[in-house]
């Protein structure tokens, strides 16, 4: 790796940020985090700081500012203190940073990862909605900027390890992404009616925050994990596949034309992904463990359940749509996510909710930035007003 590499963590406060410097503070000759953020939690953020001492922190609130600034300057801290979505660009976009994590959850995280694209950064991308809300638009950019992304989702950095095995495009036969298949693979969709929040966000393999824990136990983020695969690797829906795989060992596989299958193995840690993004194309210490299979004994695979987890037929559909439908989609699944955590409405209303904004918002081109934007805030809207329909009873 040539000089040091200056890390920008946005969304630091999570989990993957939180990894994100595990890994980094691993190496401390070769890489410094030099820009952090966070959405509205001031204290956990000037926290990473004491221990990072980054140049610059960003807190999303505005309205936190004086906080964050009054919690760097107590501390003692160099650091210098922003807020906002336009503060947070200047910064990605800068001389401050070359690297870029962008694992901030949500359509949030949206304009800071255009603005590294923009750039010609290194990005590592772990923000699923950047390419299922503006696929088309991300890669675009990038590839006009030189930027180098690098997926930092388990299963696409599997796959990006498995490509970079060969020189040429055009020789894949099938990409296939692997499904844990969450809390509840094997259960029938009656049995889905009653689950709780509780038992939705408790991963038997990830440690992920709630949102994406939720959408792991309904198969969406594997549908939204196809929609990814099909803009970063640039191939069409009928090269990609999904298969269940409860040991979560088997990260991704990817089939070639002379008969070959590779595939990326490891222990179920979002530190090795990191590594691999913060150190390509060197391999680098992540604190993981090397993978025993004879302690692990099997393997399985099974097919998906698309009946018992209609979300991942939604995606499928909203992907061979295109345009604005996985949008649409994302939007619909975030909000009827977020009533489900609060206990608003049951696990099996959460496919009704997409499905039903789907079929309302049919979709349309994706000219813009500001087009999709206009259509995400308008499937929130939609899906937000339906929700009293599905309402538990109180």
């Amino acid at each position: 790796m040539a000089g040091m590499r200056h890390i920008a963590v946005l969304g630091a406060t999570g989990s993957i940020g939180a990894s994100a410097l595990d890994v980094i503070a691993r190496h401390p000759d070769r890489m410094r985090a030099t820009v952090l953020s966070a959405g509205s939690q001031v204290e956990a953020l000037v926290a990473l700081c004491r221990t990072h001492r980054p140049d610059h922190a960003v807190i999303a609130d505005e309205a936190r500012f004086a906080e964050l600034r009054g919690g760097l300057r107590d501390a003692g801290l160099l650091t210098q203190a922003h807020a906002g979505a336009d503060a947070l660009d200047g910064l990605v976009a800068g001389a401050g940073c070359d690297t870029v994590v962008a694992a901030i959850v949500g359509a949030a995280g949206l304009r800071s990862t255009l603005a590294a694209a923009a750039a010609g950064k290194r990005l590592l991308l772990a923000n699923k909605e950047s390419l299922v809300l503006a696929g088309e638009l991300l890669m675009s950019v990038a590839n006009g900027a030189n930027a180098e992304i690098i997926p930092i989702d388990s299963e696409h950095n599997a796959i990006f390890q498995c490509l970079r095995s060969r020189e040429t495009q055009g020789d894949v036969r099938r990409i296939v992404l692997t499904a844990s298949g969450g809390p509840f693979r094997g259960r029938s969709r009656d049995a889905l009616a009653t689950v709780t929040p509780a038992q939705a966000v408790a991963h038997p393999k990830w440690s992920m925050g709630p949102k994406i824990s939720v959408d792991s136990a309904t198969l969406m983020n594997k549908g939204l994990e196809l929609i990814e695969a099909h803009h970063l690797f640039g191939v069409p829906g009928e090269k990609l596949a999904v298969l269940v795989h409860p040991q979560s060992l088997v990260h991704s596989l990817v089939e070639f034309v002379d008969g070959s299958t590779l595939a990326q193995l490891g222990l179920p840690d979002m530190r090795t992904s990191l590594a691999v993004g913060l150190g390509w194309p060197q391999r680098i210490e992540s604190g993981v463990a090397g993978l025993d299979l004879l302690t692990q004994g099997r393997l399985d695979f099974e097919a998906p359940d698309t009946d018992a987890f209609p979300c991942l037929r939604l995606a499928w559909e909203a992907m061979e749509a295109g345009g604005t439908a996985p949008a649409v989609l994302n939007a619909a699944n975030e909000v009827a996510v977020s009533a489900f955590l609060q206990g608003r409405i049951g696990f099996l209303a959460i496919p009704a909710l997409v499905e039903d904004t789907l079929a309302l918002l049919p979709g349309g081109p994706a000219e813009s930035l500001e087009a999709l934007l206009a259509v995400d805030a308008q499937a929130r809207r939609l899906t937000a007003s339906a929700i009293t329909g599905h309402a538990l009873p109180a």
